[in-house]
């Protein structure tokens, strides 16, 4: 004799059965919504704290451009002094060679001339 299997029948589901799977389906749909609300809120924060970050970089950028401007400034202010100070330097510089130089020739014809005035004296009356 065979024994004939018999089909097991569908489960069939209940009004309080459905109502507790819409229970955890609408708990685990709030959870997923808290958490995305959660997390935009953090993405918003995050958002707000890379502007300000952004807003205080560009500030110390101007400032430091300022600065190094300033500081240009000053360096181009001392350089042209500098520069004021050597021409000035080398027109003394070159006065004073002026100055030597002219002295030196003085110097020379003073000694042509004591020499020319000993050659002068030395020489015989007679040969005149």
């Amino acid at each position: 004799m065979a024994t004939v299997k018999k089909k097991t029948a569908r489960k069939k589901t209940t009004a309080a059965t459905r109502r507790k799977q819409a229970a955890t389906k609408k708990k685990a749909t709030d959870k997923r919504k808290a958490l995305t609300n959660k997390m935009r809120a953090d993405l918003s924060a995050t958002r707000e704290a890379l502007r300000a970050a952004n807003a205080a970089a560009r500030g110390e950028l101007k400032l430091a451009k300022a600065a190094a401007k300033a500081e240009i400034a000053v360096l181009k202010d001392q350089l042209s002094a500098a520069m004021k100070r050597e021409q000035e330097l080398m027109k003394l510089g070159e006065k004073k060679a002026k100055m030597m130089w002219t002295a030196g020739e003085r110097w020379e014809k003073k000694q042509i001339a004591r020499i020319q005035r000993a050659v002068k004296k030395k020489r015989p009356k007679a040969t005149r």
